[in-house]
C-alpha cells in the first residue's frame, strides 16, 4: 500500500478517526493491528517475516535480560564473597551465555535478509564464473518473496537487540510493545531506521487529542506529498530517459541528469520521510528526522551525517565502532605499526572499518555491483578527503580571509553536491561500467552534445515548459524552506503568522498538491525510492 495511493489516504484517515475515538488504553493494540494490515496489504505472506524477526528478537532480548539481571542478583549476594578471579570468571560465563542467545537471534534474522535479498545476486555471479571457467552448468535462479522494507525493520530490530546485550537498555517485557516498535506502519516502508529507546518514549503512552500535533503532522504530512508527488514523480521522466538511453544522451546530457536525479531522489526520500514523521506526530508519536539540510554540507563527511541519519549512525554505532575496537583490528594495528611505522598504524584499524562499513552500506542499498561500487567509492573518497585534512588546515591558515568568506562556503557547498551526485551515477545507471562511461563521457562529449540541447530535444522528456516551471518553483520553494529551518522551525514560523497567513498557506499547498501533483487518470504514481530497500 503506496503513501502515494487513494487507498492509503482512506486508511490513514480511519486509523486517525478511530485512534482517537477507542479508550487509551487500547490505542497500542489498535496501531499493532493497523501495521500488520497494512503490511498485509503489501503481500500476504510479509507479515509472517515481521512476525518472525518480532517474536526472534524479542525472545532473544528477554534471555540475554534475564541472563543479566540473574548475574547482577548473584553478584550482589552470593558472588560478594568470591575472588576476584572467580568474580571475572563468572562473568565471562555469562557473558558467553548471553553471546549465543545474541548470535542466534542475530544469524538468524540477517540470514533471512540476506537470502531473500541476496540469493540471486549470488546465483548470477558464480554462473558468470562457472562461464568464464567454461563450464556449461548454470544454477538455477530462485523466486523469492522480497518484503517491502525488510532492511529496515531488520536493522531495527537488530539494533535493539545489540543495545540490550550491550546493556544500554533493557529488554521490552510485553511482547506487543516490542511487536508495535518493529512494525509501526508509518515508517516500515521506508525508515528512518529508530532506535528503541528514541521511539518508545512516545509510542506506548497513552495520547490524548492535541490540535497542534494535528495541525503539525498534516502539514508535514502535506508537504511530503507536494515533494514527491509535484516535483519527484515530474522529473522522474527525464532522469528514466536519459539513463535508458546513454549512447544518445551523452555529454551535457549526463551532468542534467545528474543533477534532475539530485533533486529526484531527494524530493522523494525526504518526501517519505516528512510523511512518516507527520504521520506519527498526528498520533502523538515523536520519529527522530532523517535529514537535515543535507545539500548544505561543505565535505562528504558532514553529509552524510545530515543525509539518512538514521542509516549512518545505525552502520556506525553497531558497525563501525564495534569493528573498529574488536581485537582483530587490534592486532592489525600492531602488524601494521611493527611493518610499515607508526603513521600506517594508527590508521589501518580506521580505513579498514571505514571501507567495510561502506561496502556494507552499499550492499544494503541492493543486490547489485553497482550499489557495491557506489559503497566502496564513498568510502574513498571519504578516506582520501581525511588524509588531505593537514593541507585544508594550512590552506585555512594561510588564506583566513578567503576561507572565511561566503564565497568560499559557497564552493565548497556547490563542491560536495556535484562530489555526491557524481556518486550518485552508479545509482541510477545500469552496470558498472556504464555509470563510469557515463562520468568520463560528462567531460569528453561535451562539445559534441552541446548542438543538441534545445528546446526541440527537452520535448522528448514528455514535459512541457508549465513542468519545467512547476519544478523550478518546487525547487526553489524547497530552498527557501530549508533557508527558514536554519533559523527554526518552519511550521513554528507558519504558525506565528496571523491566522489568514495560515490559513493561506496551508491551503495553497493542498491545493498545489491536487492540482500539480502527477497522480490520477493517466499517470503511473511511482513508488518511494527507497521502498525498495
Amino acid at each position: 500500500m503506496l503513501f502515494t495511493s487513494y487507498g492509503f489516504v482512506a486508511f490513514f484517515l480511519c486509523c486517525f478517526v478511530l485512534y482517537y475515538l477507542l479508550p487509551k488504553r487500547f490505542q497500542g493494540g489498535f496501531l499493532l493491528v493497523a501495521s500488520y494490515f497494512f503490511y498485509f496489504q503489501g503481500g500476504a505472506a510479509y507479515p509472517v517475516f515481521l512476525f518472525v524477526t518480532s517474536l526472534t528478537v524479542y525472545w532473544a532480548a528477554c534471555r540475554i535480560q534475564w541472563i543479566s539481571d540473574e548475574q547482577e542478583n548473584y553478584l550482589n549476594t552470593q558472588g560478594k564473597e568470591l575472588k576476584r578471579e572467580e568474580r571475572k570468571q563468572y562473568k565471562q560465563q555469562m557473558k558467553r551465555r548471553m553471546k549465543r542467545y545474541m548470535l542466534f537471534a542475530l544469524l538468524l534474522n540477517l540470514g533471512i535478509l540476506a537470502v531473500l535479498k541476496y540469493s540471486n545476486f549470488v546465483i548470477e555471479n558464480v554462473n558468470d564464473i562457472l562461464y568464464f571457467a567454461g563450464s556449461e552448468r548454470e544454477i538455477t535462479y530462485v523466486d523469492l518473496i522480497l518484503p517491502i522494507g525488510i532492511s529496515f525493520y531488520t536493522f531495527q530490530a537488530v539494533g535493539y537487540l545489540l543495545d540490550v546485550y550491550w546493556q544500554r537498555t533493557s529488554a521490552q517485557k510485553s511482547f506487543y510493545k516490542f511487536a508495535l516498535f518493529v512494525s509501526f506502519f508509518p515508517q516500515l516502508s521506508q525508515g528512518p531506521i529508530s532506535r528503541y529507546g528514541d521511539l518508545s518514549k512516545t509510542l506506548y503512552k497513552p495520547h490524548a487529542f492535541d490540535w497542534k500535533n494535528v495541525r503539525f503532522g498534516l502539514e508535514r504530512i502535506l508537504w511530503g506529498y507536494f515533494k514527491k508527488l509535484v516535483i519527484a514523480d515530474r522529473i522522474y521522466p527525464v532522469v528514466a530517459m536519459i539513463t535508458e538511453d546513454p549512447e544518445y544522451y551523452t555529454g551535457v546530457y549526463v551532468f542534467i541528469g545528474m543533477i534532475f536525479y539530485a533533486i529526484q531522489l531527494y524530493a522523494d526520500f525526504t518526501g517519505g520521510i516528512d510523511i512518516t514523521i507527520g504521520i506519527a506526530q498526528v498520533f502523538g508519536i515523536q520519529v527522530q528526522e532523517n535529514f537535515i539540510r543535507p545539500f548544505f554540507s561543505k565535505n562528504i563527511e558532514e553529509y552524510w551525517r545530515r543525509w539518512h541519519i538514521s542509516m549512518g549512525s545505525w552502520f556506525r554505532d553497531y558497525i563501525f565502532y564495534p569493528l573498529s575496537l574488536s581485537k582483530p583490528m587490534k592486532r592489525l594495528t600492531t602488524w601494521t605499526k611493527e611493518h610499515f611505522g607508526p603513521a600506517v598504524g594508527k590508521r589501518s584499524n580506521v580505513y579498514v572499518a571505514t571501507l567495510i562499513v561502506w561496502l556494507a552500506t552499499g550492499i544494503w542499498h541492493g543486490a547489485s555491483w553497482n550499489f557495491v561500487m557506489w559503497g566502496l567509492m564513498n568510502g574513498i573518497v571519504i578516506l582520501i578527503s581525511q588524509e588531505f585534512t593537514p593541507l585544508y588546515h594550512r590552506f585555512h591558515e594561510r588564506f583566513p580571509k578567503l576561507c572565511a568568506s561566503r564565497g568560499y562556503a559557497g564552493f565548497q557547498v556547490i563542491r560536495t553536491f556535484l562530489l555526491m551526485c557524481s556518486l550518485r551515477l552508479f545509482d541510477h545507471y545500469e552496470g558498472v561500467g556504464s555509470a563510469f562511461r557515463a562520468f568520463i563521457h560528462m567531460f569528453t562529449q561535451l562539445g559534441i552534445s552541446l548542438p543538441l540541447l534545445n528546446a526541440e530535444e527537452f520535448s522528448y522528456f514528455e514535459l512541457s515548459a508549465a513542468d519545467y516551471i512547476i519544478v523550478l518553483a518546487g525547487v526553489l520553494l524547497m530552498f527557501a524552506v530549508s533557508m527558514i529551518q536554519r533559523r527554526t522551525s518552519v511550521r513554528e514560523y507558519v504558525a506565528a503568522k496571523p491566522y489568514p497567513v495560515r490559513y493561506l498557506v496551508f491551503v495553497g499547498m493542498f491545493f498545489a498538491v491536487l492540482i500539480f501533483g502527477t497522480y490520477g487518470i493517466g499517470y503511473d504514481t511511482s513508488q518511494f525510492i527507497y521502498n525498495q530497500f
